[in-house]
C-alpha cells in the first residue's frame, strides 16, 4: 500500500514536470510567432532599451532635420506659424522657440532654427548684369540667407500664393535677412504690384550693366542653347537699310532700363532701390559689395580678403573658403568669349541707347558712365 502510494506520488510528479516543459514551450513558440508577424514591435520594452533605442533614433532624426532645415526648402508642407513680416530688419531679440514642428512619430520638437519668412531684399534684374556674381558673394555674409535658384514668383508662379514662395525660402534667425534673386522681375510689368502686395518696404536691388555689351552677352547665352540661332544684327535690327532698332526683341528691350525703372516707381520710392555696376562688380568686387551691405544694413564684413582676379574667366572669384580644395568661381556659363559683332551695328545700339541711359542717369541718380 505504501509502495503503491510513493509510486502514485512519483507518477504525479513527473506529469507535472512534463506539463511545465509543455507549457514553457507553447510559451517560447508563442514568442517567436508574434515576433515573426511583427507584433513584437509593440511589445513593451525594458527602460533600458527604450532609452538606448530611442537615443539613437532622436539623433539621426534630429541631424537629418537639422540639415533639411539649414538647407534651402523646396516642395515642403511645413509651414511656420502666421507671423506678419513688415520687411524690416529688426533688432535682435529673445530666439523664438515657441514654434515646434511635429515628428512623424507625433512627438513635438522645438524648431530652433528659425523661421521662414518672405524675403525683406529681392535682387530684381538684370539678366547678363551680374546679379548671379552678387547673389554669391552676399552669401558670404553670415547675416545674409538666400535662395540658391530664382523663384520666379512674381512673374511666372504667382497664382500659387504667397505661402509657397515663403516655403521656398532659407529659415533665418533674428537679425539676418533673407534674400532672393531673379532677374526678369524687372521688367515683368506686374511684378512691382506683386512685390508691393506681399510688403511695400522690400528693399530692391538692381544690377546694371552697359545695355549694348548686356545685350551682346544676353544673345551669346541663348547662342550656345540654340547654335541655329540668326545673327545677332538680323535679331537686333528691324531693317539692315534703314538701321531701325527692334525694340520687339527682349535682348534690346531689357536695356530700355529707365522705362522699367518708372514702372517699379509707381509703387516704391527712389529710397528703396540701389543700383549696383556690373561693371564695378568687376573691377572692384568689394567696393561695390561695400555699397550694398550698407543699403542692407548690416557690418561690412565681405571685403577685399575675398576675392581674387580669375584672368581665365575675366571676372572677379572668391577666395577658397576654410576647409575647401579650391577657390569659388561661377560656372562655366560665365564669362563666355562674345561673338564677333560688325561695329557699325554695335555703334547703332550705342546711339539707340544714349538717350534712355541719360535719362535712367537722372532717375537713378547715377552717372555709369556707357557713353
Amino acid at each position: 500500500m505504501g509502495c503503491s502510494g510513493g509510486r502514485v506520488r512519483f507518477n504525479f510528479g513527473k506529469a507535472l514536470s512534463k506539463a511545465s516543459v509543455f507549457f514553457t514551450m507553447v510559451l517560447i513558440f508563442t514568442y517567436f510567432f508574434y515576433c515573426l508577424t511583427g507584433f513584437c514591435d509593440s511589445a513593451p520594452r525594458t527602460l533600458y532599451s527604450q532609452r538606448g533605442v530611442d537615443r539613437d533614433y532622436d539623433a539621426l532624426d534630429d541631424h537629418r532635420r537639422v540639415l533639411d532645415d539649414l538647407r534651402p526648402a523646396r516642395n515642403r508642407t511645413d509651414s511656420p506659424r502666421m507671423d506678419a513680416p513688415t520687411g524690416h530688419l529688426l533688432p535682435p531679440r529673445a530666439p523664438d522657440i515657441t514654434n515646434a514642428s511635429a515628428r512623424s512619430d507625433g512627438i513635438p520638437v522645438s524648431n530652433t532654427f528659425g523661421t521662414k519668412r518672405f524675403p525683406q531684399a529681392i535682387i530684381i534684374g538684370v539678366k547678363k548684369g551680374g546679379t548671379r556674381a552678387l547673389l554669391e558673394f552676399l552669401r558670404i555674409h553670415p547675416d545674409v540667407r538666400a535662395v540658391g535658384s530664382e523663384p520666379h514668383f512674381f512673374d511666372r508662379f504667382y497664382d500659387k500664393g504667397l505661402e509657397w514662395y515663403r516655403n521656398l525660402m532659407p529659415r533665418t534667425l533674428d537679425g539676418q535677412i533673407t534674400m532672393e534673386k531673379t532677374p526678369s522681375y524687372f521688367v515683368t510689368k506686374e511684378a512691382p504690384g506683386r512685390v508691393c502686395t506681399m510688403n511695400c518696404q522690400t528693399k530692391l536691388i538692381v544690377v546694371v550693366r552697359d545695355p549694348v555689351t548686356r545685350a551682346v552677352s544676353d544673345y551669346t547665352q541663348t547662342l550656345s542653347k540654340n547654335p541655329g540661332l540668326p545673327s545677332f544684327q538680323s535679331l537686333a535690327l528691324k531693317n539692315s537699310s534703314t538701321g531701325l532698332i527692334d525694340t520687339t526683341w527682349s535682348a534690346v528691350r531689357i536695356g530700355l532700363y529707365a522705362k522699367h525703372l518708372e514702372n517699379w516707381l509707381q509703387h516704391f520710392p527712389l529710397s528703396h532701390f540701389l543700383f549696383v555696376s556690373g561693371e564695378r562688380l568687376v573691377s572692384d568686387p568689394a567696393g561695390e559689395m561695400g555699397r550694398v551691405q550698407d543699403f542692407l544694413g548690416l557690418k561690412r564684413v565681405v571685403s577685399d580678403k575675398h576675392f581674387y582676379f580669375n584672368q581665365t574667366k575675366g571676372f572677379p572669384c572668391l577666395k577658397k573658403p576654410e576647409g575647401s580644395s579650391r577657390p569659388r568661381c561661377l560656372g562655366k556659363s560665365k564669362g563666355r568669349p562674345h561673338p564677333q559683332i560688325p561695329s557699325e551695328v554695335l555703334q547703332r545700339l550705342r546711339d539707340f541707347y544714349r538717350p534712355f541711359n541719360h535719362h535712367f542717369y537722372q532717375i537713378s541718380g547715377q552717372d555709369f558712365g556707357w557713353d
